[in-house]
């Protein structure tokens, strides 16, 4: 073969697919033997031409390395990656990029880890659910490594400041996002770091990452973060400011007050004067309240407290409040109890064992038709016989059918 035989000559074509496929799969080393079946004439001659023997079967093996001398000693390109390049165009060293992409990631991981140890961060029984979270999710390895470091250290700053941590007050998510990257938007959904910080909190919590904005906005809350202030809010009345406030002005008309967390950067709470905040679940027992000119403090969770609720608990508490707080009896409303109780420091309001048995005897007539309570039993930290007492019954008794005595307690002076 000279220097002008043609590569690229008729019968060559399957000979050249399977070598550029081989040389990226060998890391572009000429490596390996090739078998092609089922040739035709054509094939045969241009194969012979170019291994310099004769073909006369159907079949015919291909040693790479052998190939790539010859095309070298006989001066019809620098080899057979060069040739297959010009075939076939650029040529890709598969191993080398998977390689290249371990090693890139590894160091991102080992940048991350760097940065939880500086951040004072990385003994947390959270991180490594986190870690393992963003790997399955991929949420790192779809952008360059170098964006994705920078990433990872924002991410690891932005979750040292969560107000979770500090127990400070909730804050704005873009209050939080222009203090630690600099852009107001910087932790907005379908921003890198919003999501890797995002899944700090799943694991945080313990719960999956979620899947609708709703999700992720009450996961924001967990953490104390407000993705904004203004459009949850807890529903209280009786309250007042220490400095005197439009909420002094409802609370003198006997009206109700929705707090947002914005109200609660404007406002400081003030005790009320008997020193007493009733908090309760059902908004029905404000409104009751209210309705039976009732004049006492009273914040209602509408389920499930939020972090505004929390935070207006905790600002009455720290003004010298007690709180005493009421359920529903059911499971969800101990849970609901044993995180005020427990984390809150509220006080049971007729929330014992006796309180629920009063209740159904007074209730006998009706307790066929009162909600059956599920098998998932939920103990109450602050009466060991309330939940027993309740699984016996399995019945559930809601806060409507106890206004009576509630609006009782409300109603004194």
């Amino acid at each position: 073969m000279t220097s002008t035989t043609p590569l690229d000559r008729p019968g060559l074509g399957r000979l050249w697919d399977q070598v550029a496929e081989r040389l990226q799969r060998n890391g572009l080393r000429p490596a390996g033997v090739l078998r092609l079946d089922g040739l035709d004439r054509a094939e045969r001659h241009a194969l012979a031409g170019l291994l310099g023997r004769p073909i006369v079967g159907e079949r015919v093996t291909v040693d790479l390395a052998g190939l790539d001398r010859r095309l070298r000693d006989n001066g019809a390109a620098t080899g057979l990656v060069a040739a297959a390049e010009r075939l076939r165009g650029p040529l890709v060293d598969r191993p080398g990029r998977r390689q290249a992409r371990t090693d890139a990631a590894a160091r991102v991981w080992a940048a991350g880890r760097q940065a939880l140890d500086d951040a004072g961060l990385d003994a947390e029984p959270w991180v490594q659910p986190w870690i393992e979270g963003l790997r399955r999710a991929g949420t790192l390895q779809r952008v360059r490594p170098e964006r994705a470091e920078r990433a990872l250290a924002t991410a690891v700053r932005c979750v040292g400041a969560l107000p979770y941590r500090s127990g400070d007050s909730p804050c704005g998510r873009g209050e939080l996002a222009s203090l630690l990257t600099g852009d107001a938007h910087g932790l907005d959904d379908g921003s890198l770091v919003g999501a890797v910080v995002l899944r700090a909190a799943a694991a945080i919590a313990g719960t999956p990452y979620p899947s609708s904005a709703a999700g992720r906005r009450a996961l924001w809350r967990i953490v104390g973060v407000l993705t904004d202030e203004v459009s949850t809010t807890a529903l209280t009345a009786g309250l007042c400011s220490t400095g005197r406030s439009w909420l002094d002005d409802r609370t003198d008309a006997g009206w109700e007050s929705h707090l947002t967390a914005r109200d609660l950067r404007r406002l400081d709470l003030g005790c009320p004067v008997d020193g007493v905040v009733h908090v309760c679940e059902n908004p029905r027992v404000l409104e009751a309240a209210l309705d039976a000119g009732c004049r006492r403090a009273v914040v209602c969770t509408l389920g499930q407290p939020t972090v505004v609720v929390t935070s207006v608990l905790e600002q009455l508490r720290a003004a010298g409040a007690e709180l005493r707080y009421h359920g529903d009896f059911d499971w969800g409303g101990i849970t609901i109890a044993n995180l005020l109780v427990g984390t809150h420091q509220c006080r049971p309001w007729r929330f014992a064992a006796g309180d629920y048995l009063d209740a159904l005897a007074r209730l006998a007539p009706v307790v066929a038709e009162l909600p059956v309570l599920g098998p998932d039993q939920v103990a109450s930290c602050w009466d060991d016989h309330l939940t027993p007492a309740m699984a016996t019954a399995g019945r559930a008794v809601h806060e409507e059918l106890l206004l009576d005595d509630l609006l009782a307690d409300l109603s004194r002076p």
